[in-house]
Order: C-alpha cells, then sequence, then structure tokens
C-alpha cells in the first residue's frame, strides 16, 4: 500500500521532470508538491497497471501543462536581446524571465542506473532546457515523456489524454524545432580532460589570472550574469569585463557545487575588510565544448540558489575555517 513515504522516494525524479518542464527549481518544487497532494487524494484510482512513478510523472506533467497555462516561457540572456559591450548599462529583470539553475541531488534519482543517469543529467543542462522553452507545452511533455523517460506513443497518449496520431506529430514538430537549437553543449559526459580543465579554470579564478583563464575559453565563449540583460562574448570583451567592472571578483574563493549536470560553484567575493568574511556573490555554472569553456553562467541570485544548494552565504577566513581549508 502507498504511503507518504513511498512518494518520498520518488521526488528527485519527479522534480527534475517538472524542472524540464518549468525551467524553475522553485516552480518545480511547487509543482512536485502539488503532484504528491494530488496523489494522495485520488490514491483510490491508483490501479497498479502502471508503476507507482509512472503514475506519479503522469500526474505531475498535468500539473505542469497547468503551471504553463498563464506564463511566458523563462529565457536565457542570449535570447533575449544581441550580445552586449562592457560599456552597456545593466539592466535587471525579474527572476520569473530566466532560466533557473538546480542542484543535480535535487533532480537526478539515485536509483537510476547509469545508462538513464547519463540521460536524465544531460536532460538538465542549461541549453537543453532552454531548447526545450520554445516548445509549446503539449509538445515539451511529449517529447520528454518519449525521448528522455523512454514511454512508448501509447503509454504518452493515455497519460495526456491525446491520441497517438497527435501523440506522434507532436513529437515531430518537437524534433524539428529542437534541430534548429544549438544543443553541442548538452551531449556529452565529463570526460578527464573536462575535468582537468575545471580545475584549471577554478586555479586560473582564484588567482585571479585573467589571461590564463581566458586561455581556458572557447574563441565564441559567452558570459551571462542574471538577472541583468546584458551578456558579452569573445576572448577580448570577457577579458575587459573582468579586468575592469567585474575586476571587483579579484580574490573571490570558488566553492564546487554541481548544477543541471554540469561543473558549478558557489562564488564568494573577498571582505571589504581585514580579517572579514567573503560574501555569496554568484552561482557559477560552467558550459564545456570539448576541450574549451562554452559559457560562463553567473546566476547572481544568491539568497535564493545557494540555500537551494547548501552553500553558506558567507564564509569565514580560511585558518578559522576548517572545513573550508578542506574544500581548497
Amino acid at each position: 500500500m502507498a504511503t507518504a513515504a513511498s512518494f518520498e522516494e520518488h521526488r528527485a525524479a519527479l522534480t527534475g521532470h517538472c524542472y524540464r518542464m518549468l525551467g524553475s527549481a522553485a516552480e518545480a518544487d511547487d509543482a512536485v508538491q502539488e503532484t504528491l497532494v494530488r496523489a494522495w487524494r485520488n490514491l483510490d484510482r491508483f490501479e497498479e497497471r502502471s508503476s507507482m512513478r509512472t503514475w506519479l510523472y503522469s500526474i505531475a506533467t498535468r500539473v505542469c501543462l497547468d503551471a504553463l497555462n498563464d506564463r511566458s516561457r523563462r529565457v536565457r540572456p542570449m535570447e533575449l536581446g544581441p550580445v552586449g559591450t562592457v560599456e552597456d548599462t545593466l539592466t535587471s529583470l525579474p527572476g520569473s524571465h530566466w532560466i533557473e539553475p538546480i542542484p543535480d541531488a535535487r533532480a537526478l534519482p539515485s536509483d537510476a542506473d547509469p545508462s538513464e543517469l547519463v540521460m536524465l543529467r544531460q536532460s538538465i543542462r542549461l541549453a537543453f532546457v532552454a531548447a526545450l522553452q520554445h516548445l509549446p507545452p503539449r509538445q515539451r511533455a511529449v517529447l520528454l515523456l518519449t525521448e528522455v523517460l523512454g514511454w512508448s506513443a501509447a503509454e504518452a497518449a493515455d497519460s495526456l489524454e491525446m491520441s497517438v496520431a497527435a501523440v506522434n506529430s507532436a513529437l515531430q514538430r518537437a524534433r524539428a524545432t529542437l534541430s534548429t537549437r544549438d544543443l553541442t553543449q548538452s551531449r556529452a559526459p565529463l570526460s578527464d580532460s573536462q575535468a582537468t580543465l575545471v580545475n584549471r579554470y577554478v586555479e586560473a579564478f582564484e588567482r585571479y589570472d585573467v589571461d590564463a583563464l581566458t586561455t581556458l575559453l572557447h574563441q565564441e565563449a559567452t558570459l551571462s550574469m542574471p538577472p541583468y540583460a546584458l551578456w558579452l562574448q569573445g576572448h577580448q570583451p570577457i577579458r575587459d569585463w573582468l579586468l575592469g567592472r567585474g575586476s571587483g571578483c579579484r580574490g573571490s574563493r570558488l566553492i564546487p557545487t554541481s548544477a543541471c549536470g554540469s561543473p558549478a560553484f558557489g562564488q564568494y567575493r573577498p571582505p571589504s575588510v581585514p580579517g572579514g568574511r567573503h560574501q555569496a556573490w554568484a552561482l557559477i555554472v560552467l558550459e564545456l565544448e570539448g576541450d574549451r569553456i562554452a559559457a560562463m553562467n553567473s546566476f547572481l541570485d544568491t539568497q535564493a540558489l545557494f540555500p537551494l544548494f547548501g552553500l553558506p552565504l558567507e564564509l569565514a577566513p580560511i585558518d578559522g575555517d576548517s572545513f573550508f581549508q578542506g574544500d581548497r
């Protein structure tokens, strides 16, 4: 018999699914909570013709479709306007405009087999989630149920109350739309050479060796800083930003985490007074392409994001904090 505990076993899988649908970690959490409430209220309708997780996925999909009825899609700065310059005014937009990062641990089920985990991790990458937002909600649901979760067209049709022909048509249109998007950054898992690349990035950033850091970037690398609409592209603009308006990041400390199936770091800028604490500044999510960094995404809403990732909002001086000494 299903219990509240048995529902909780599926929370991470459901959160990942809702995140792909909605593009927001906070909205995904709300959708999962609503899913579990609906499931509990309708437990008598669970006939065990499918697995508990499949039944919950169906409910979660309908919850997300309801949520998508009255809001516009989320975007990344690169989709909102043309590339900027280091002299541009910083314009901040509400958080509801942006794709948000999500911790891997909240979105990836621990009981997934290795091949399934690869697919699930790739499907929470920022580039893929952003591409999904270009699909109408039902196309998005069809693609995720069939391509990511591996459901048959008949299973998806039953869940979405569509005909099999309508599901196949929606899937064809969704694939055509995604084929126009650049998803090269979301295909391959992290390789050993890329792990080395990330380590070199951390070392260069903490030394604030901008020349060394620039050599790690793809020629067309981007830098974005939601909630600001400004984004930069290319070695020289990024270098100019880091040495100019972004120079307050000199002396930062990076604490590793993982977000959206990608290497990520909590960035803490140095204290303004001697002996003070480093302060949370950004959650950095890196996107890699081959042996170079293709995108540096700095999400600045630390008040919302750092607690979500289990990161403190400030760091004690290294000599006084053995936990963070061990992390460095």
